[in-house]
């Protein structure tokens, strides 16, 4: 049981019919259904921005729904609220935790399925970005699945996909485009690298190689799939995210960022992430900086060699096993920091969570201060 809303935009047109065709029992939020640019019942229709889902949640209670899915007005990108078995309340998940969910599901179905085996593994693949969850590559190194990282942005993820296209003989690609999904992953296998699944931080992921963005249809199609599959095995979404935590070990990330507005703004900005470059922190909360990556230089290679283009980003490694990045944005003037700290695998989850988000808070504190006295 499934409460959808497309936050007044295009999502309903394919998502409703589709979720239907799957057989799942979907209710749509009605004041929100009419695609209208004003977007009247939000402040934002943005799926990241919990008070756009608050009507939906509402919806969802008062119909016993186990999801809440909305789709932001071009159907890109999709947030979600699950249902907590333990105390019957909605919960909205991170981009990082839907995506570490369909990230999961897609490695273990795959293989589950055949599709990926023993003789065809070097040829799978999952694209996510450098600041996205690293819990996602401990989730396809487990399956054995390769995980390639790059730029913030799904034109870099599909630049991936393109390269796989063209890694196909000439004299099968001519026909690539005209093929089922079926036919194109057998050539993949056979002759390059199939894309099992591929996302980033800020609610966009992907599941297939037909389309080359991210694509809200089919998350909500993986999702739901997904929601019901856990069901014939007594679970929901959330207790299948506690019981990846408790495999892996609690991930936990955090995104801050410093804003300077104003005339000076942008220089204040440029001058920061300058004595990032020209002076690399050598230790942050008490942990000892053992790698540092200044993308910047364009001089860094990916997973599979190519060449990563030059971006203003910055990425430090701890000793303690946490990391953070830094990268100024390029459409606001904010500066932005993100967060990186797990647990150990088989901890207590509710003590491995206090620690983590302790140890996070905790980094973000010294990076805070750190960043003020480098602009002192």
């Amino acid at each position: 049981k499934v409460v959808y809303t497309n936050l007044h935009g295009t999502g309903k047109r394919c998502i409703v019919p589709l979720l239907k065709q799957l057989g799942c029992n979907v209710s749509t939020v009605a004041e929100q259904d009419i695609q209208d640019g004003r977007f009247p019942t939000v402040a934002s229709p943005n799926p990241e921005n919990a008070p756009a889902l608050d009507m939906a949640v509402a919806q969802a209670d008062a119909e016993n729904a186990d999801l809440v899915i909305a789709t932001d007005p071009d159907c890109d990108r999709m947030g979600i609220a699950v249902r907590n078995k333990a105390t019957g309340k909605m919960e909205l998940l991170t981009g990082n935790q839907t995506g570490c969910l369909l990230a999961w599901y897609r490695c273990m179905t795959v293989k589950e399925l055949g599709i990926v085996n023993d003789a065809n593994i070097n040829h799978a693949v999952m694209v996510k970005t450098f600041v996205t969850s690293p819990l996602q590559d401990a989730i396809a190194a487990k399956h054995g699945i390769e995980t390639v990282n790059v730029l913030t942005g799904f034109k870099y993820i599909a630049a991936k996909l393109g390269k796989y296209e063209n890694a196909i003989p000439a004299n099968l690609r001519g026909t690539f485009r005209d093929l089922s999904e079926q036919e194109t992953r057998a050539l993949r296998l056979a002759h390059s690298k199939y894309f099992v699944f591929g996302g980033e931080e800020s609610y966009g992921y992907l599941a297939q190689d037909f389309v080359r963005d991210k694509d809200a249809n089919v998350a909500a199609l993986c999702l739901a799939e997904m929601n019901a599959y856990l069901a014939t095995k007594g679970m929901g979404l959330l207790e299948c995210l506690n019981a990846i935590y408790e495999e892996y070990g609690f991930y936990k990330e955090l995104g801050k960022s410093l804003v300077m507005e104003g005339a000076d703004g942008a220089a204040k900005i440029a001058a920061l992430t300058k004595t990032y470059i020209e002076n690399p922190p050598t230790e942050m909360d008490g942990a000892k900086v053992v790698a540092f990556r200044d993308f910047s230089a364009g001089n860094l290679t990916d997973a599979e060699g190519d060449s990563i283009p030059a971006e203003k980003m910055l990425f430090a490694d701890l000793e303690d096993g946490r990391s953070f990045a830094v990268r100024p944005s390029g459409t606001e003037p904010k500066i932005k920091y993100y967060l990186f700290a797990h647990g150990n695998p088989g901890m207590d989850l509710s003590t491995a969570k206090a620690q983590v988000e302790g140890s996070i808070a905790s980094l973000w504190a010294a990076l805070e201060a750190d960043a003020n006295a480098r602009m002192a």
